[in-house]
């Protein structure tokens, strides 16, 4: 299990310095049951369904949208500060590292999160700092993972962050 986290970690790490096309394929490749899937281009529905979620995964991701939905009136009013920004971005973080060890979904539905683990892990990176680009973007690249997320797997009552 550890030898996992620590593949995937370093997966992500290669997602999120990587360009968006190369993100889908890196994702793909992060698969963290060990089985391996076809390759995954972009985000899709399960034959015209919402894919299955678990309970780790559900509870990861309304700890991201809810600290988006805290901070996202602050960051349109522009009183959100580098360290709000990093502390924004350690908490998206962790969030996804519980959902990579403890969510056990099937091997496509996996490789699809993967794709929106990706945008959150590069949203991070980005309000972090460690990127040339505003760190506003990384906030919007975030809520466009949750909606995404959203959009693509079953989640009761789920309503993406709005600011």
């Amino acid at each position: 299990m550890k030898r996992n986290l620590l593949l995937s970690l370093a997966a992500v790490v290669l997602v999120v310095t990587a360009t968006p096309g190369q993100m889908a394929l890196a994702a793909e490749d992060h698969h963290h049951h060990g089985e391996s899937s076809t390759a995954v281009q972009k985000l899709q529905l399960n034959a015209g369904k919402k894919w299955a979620t678990d309970t780790a995964l559900r509870q990861s991701m309304d700890g991201i949208n809810q600290a988006m939905a805290t901070a996202l009136p602050l960051i349109h009013q522009d009183r959100f500060s580098d360290a709000d920004y990093a502390t924004l971005a350690t908490t998206i973080n962790q969030k996804v590292g519980y959902a990579i060890e403890h969510c056990k979904l099937d091997a496509k539905a996996d490789a699809m999160l993967h794709l929106v683990i990706a945008e959150l892990m590069a949203g991070a990176e980005i309000m972090e700092g460690k990127t040339t680009t505003a760190r506003h973007d990384g906030a919007v690249r975030v809520r466009q993972a949750l909606e995404s997320y959203g959009k693509y797997f079953q989640h009761p009552n789920w309503k993406t962050a709005r600011g």
